[in-house]
């Protein structure tokens, strides 16, 4: 049985808290959802880009924490400041590098992001501790799509948080990539994990205002992610910004 929701009640699956867990639920009883791809503009980095990203139509800005490698690092006092200004239903992610449940679990209380994007992999056990510590939380487990394997290491993982997000790093350096490198991947293996899996899909690594339509349709994720293809010299560009939206727009018409 197909359920189509409108884009007004696909909008309320888009919250402050837990926002997809109604999504996940409808995915699991066989329906299927169509809507616009919900995008997220992330590596922000002050409460001036936050609301540029808002005004555009973000549905998520991410926010990142301390990372081994990559862009738009900021302390955790700025993430908890630009996370108060951002106005609900639009999500705040945390991205974390943190592989410890403790650890995760206190920056989410210090910082009261609504969403937390896991950047590395992390053990079952540990996932069981932060839903049991964070239950109004959303989790989001970052899956970098290295070749088909990566298949299976997200529907392994699918059924013990709330989405999957593709990305395009390499946990395997001596100095790990777990976000933010530009680059794309094989978008084939990501609409394999999205056929595969009983969860909203993310799809980030170097999407931009010209090819975010063509990934959009080979690979028709829950959402889209995009950090550097909207950004001139580090600093959010409005002109890239607008195009980007109006490239999903395009799509989604």
């Amino acid at each position: 049985m197909n359920v189509v929701c409108s884009d007004t009640e696909a909008g309320d699956l888009v919250g402050h808290d837990c926002f997809t867990i109604r999504l996940a639920s409808m995915e699991a009883a066989g329906y299927k959802v169509a809507m616009k791809p919900r995008i997220k503009i992330c590596c922000i980095r002050s409460v001036a880009e936050a609301a540029l990203a808002v005004r555009h139509g973000a549905h998520a800005v991410g926010l990142v924490s301390a990372m081994p490698s990559g862009p738009g690092v900021i302390g955790e006092e700025l993430i908890a400041e630009i996370a108060a200004t951002v106005p609900p239903p639009v999500a705040t992610f945390l991205l974390t590098s943190r592989t410890e449940a403790a650890a995760i679990i206190a920056q989410q209380r210090r910082t009261r992001a609504t969403t937390i994007q896991l950047c590395d992999r992390l053990s079952a056990r540990c996932l069981r501790e932060l839903r049991e510590a964070l239950p109004g939380i959303a989790l989001v487990q970052v899956i970098h799509v290295t070749g088909a394997e990566s298949v299976a290491e997200a529907v392994a993982v699918s059924d013990k948080v709330d989405a999957l997000l593709l990305d395009s790093g390499n946990q395997n350096l001596a100095v790990k990539e777990l976000g933010g490198t530009g680059r794309t991947h094989d978008w084939r293996i990501s609409r394999n994990i999205v056929e595969a899996v009983r969860r909203p899909v993310f799809l980030a690594g170097g999407l931009n205002p010209d090819n975010v339509a063509r990934a959009s349709e080979q690979v028709r994720p829950f959402g889209l992610d995009v950090c550097s293809g909207v950004r001139t010299d580090g600093d959010l560009d409005e002109k890239k910004l607008a195009r980007f939206f109006e490239s999903v727009e395009a799509v989604a018409a």
